[in-house]
C-alpha cells in the first residue's frame, strides 16, 4: 500500500524497504540521496551518480530530510555496515591481491 507524503516525489510502500520514505517510481530511498549529499557531492551532480533520478527529484529527497533529519538520521544508522565489518568479507585490495596470485577463483575464498 501507498502511502504519499506531501513531498511530491516522496512516498512510502510498505513492500518496498518496510516504508522507508524513497523517491516515487524507485525503490531508491531517501537517505541515498542525503549520504551522496552528505560526501560532498551537490545536488545538480547527484543525478550523475543515480542517473535514473531527475534534480528535481534529489531536491524533494533533500527537502524531505530538512524537515525529518531525525527520522532519516535513523535509517541511515539503522542500514549503517557496523566498523568492525567493513572489509571483513574482503576488502578491494584483498581481491586484487587474490587476483594478482591467481587464487580468485577458488570458490573457498568465496
Amino acid at each position: 500500500m501507498a502511502h504519499p507524503t506531501r513531498y511530491k516525489y516522496i512516498t512510502r510502500l510498505d513492500d518496498v524497504l518496510s516504508g522507508e520514505p524513497i523517491i516515487e517510481g524507485t525503490r531508491t530511498p531517501v537517505r541515498a540521496v542525503v549520504e551522496t549529499w552528505r560526501l560532498g557531492t551537490s545536488p545538480e551532480e547527484i543525478p550523475q551518480d543515480l542517473p535514473h533520478l531527475t534534480l528535481a527529484q534529489v531536491f524533494a529527497a533533500l527537502a524531505y530530510y530538512s524537515d525529518h533529519q531525525e527520522e532519516i538520521n535513523e535509517y541511515i544508522e539503522h542500514n549503517r555496515i557496523p566498523a568492525d565489518r567493513v572489509g571483513t568479507a574482503s576488502s578491494g585490495e584483498e581481491l586484487a591481491q587474490r587476483f594478482r596470485d591467481g587464487s580468485a577463483s577458488s570458490s573457498e575464498d568465496m
